[in-house]
């Protein structure tokens, strides 16, 4: 009888012991594969995401004039990104090509190629919104319109095309500088809206902008 006791109390401690201890907190762990090691990884990199001021215009003209500047800025940009698209072929192309008539050859193509697609549309621009794809056009090649047509054409084709456009007050020369430029800023507080709100495809610029100390300077000279 003591021993049927014994052996009732042991079966009692071992089915107490076999109760699911309480799960402790843990981070699901990921692992990467680089050159064949698995690496574990207890995090996720997210894309960076600019958070945006609220907008703040001090008279209702100056809301108009953004309003405006929007509208133009949306329609110009999608001919920069293009331009740059073309731009970025073309190099890749010469740079696999070795002789310098292939080079040559294969630059006029693209050169009439680009002044087809673009000609008659740009023909319905009106100053204002030629001069901001001058600028948008320095924003995704790095390079100012009138050194493009330098470059693809000649230096005096440059100068004419320069005079030309002067007559209109469009300067190809004019550079995209937003932390100098209040307008330049607000064109480029336009494109990030943009690409946040997927109305427009974003194309990174191909230089460095700093849009924080942008938005601090121009709150700061508005204030």
């Amino acid at each position: 009888m003591k021993h049927l006791t014994y052996i009732v109390l042991f079966f009692s401690m071992v089915c107490s012991a076999q109760i699911d201890p309480v799960k402790q907190d843990s981070t699901e762990v990921h692992y990467m594969i680089i050159e064949g090691d698995s690496i574990p990884v207890t995090s996720i990199d997210l894309d960076e995401v600019l958070v945006l001021p609220n907008l703040n215009f001090k008279d209702r003209e100056a809301r108009i004039r953004y309003l405006v500047l929007k509208r133009k800025t949306l329609k110009v940009y999608p001919y920069a990104k293009l331009a740059a698209e073309r731009l970025k072929q073309l190099q890749n192309r010469l740079d696999n090509l070795e002789r310098k008539r292939d080079k040559k050859r294969y630059a006029k193509i693209i050169q009439n190629y680009i002044e087809d697609e673009f000609s008659a549309e740009l023909k319905k621009l009106t100053k204002t919104e030629g001069q901001i794809l001058v600028k948008l056009i320095h924003r995704q090649t790095g390079k100012t319109t009138f050194d493009l047509i330098r470059e693809l054409r000649s230096g005096w084709r440059a100068f004419w095309f320069n005079n030309t456009a002067s007559l209109f007050n469009i300067s190809l020369k004019r550079e995209f500088n937003p932390i100098e430029v209040q307008e330049d800023y607000l064109i480029e507080d336009i494109l990030q809206r943009a690409f946040q709100n997927e109305i427009l495809k974003r194309q990174e610029p191909a230089f460095d902008i700093d849009f924080y100390a942008c938005v601090n300077k121009w709150s700061e000279a508005k204030s």
